[in-house]
């Protein structure tokens, strides 16, 4: 649903505790931690972050 709303031209304000999942949806993202921004970029600059990969993604 969400990539047919987008799809259609629609800008969507996701917030998702499954990082996974929320970049298999997005095409940028923030990354808070304790309400401070920690990451910000597009998907592939966030997915080869070291500190979002350690944190998020189990690497």
């Amino acid at each position: 649903v969400i990539r047919q709303i987008n799809k259609e031209g629609i800008s969507v304000f996701l917030v998702e505790q499954n990082a996974h999942l929320a970049l298999g949806v997005a095409d940028q993202g923030y990354v808070l931690e304790v309400g401070r921004l920690v990451a910000k970029g597009t998907v592939d600059e966030l997915s080869c972050s070291d500190i979002v990969r350690k944190a998020y993604l189990g690497g």
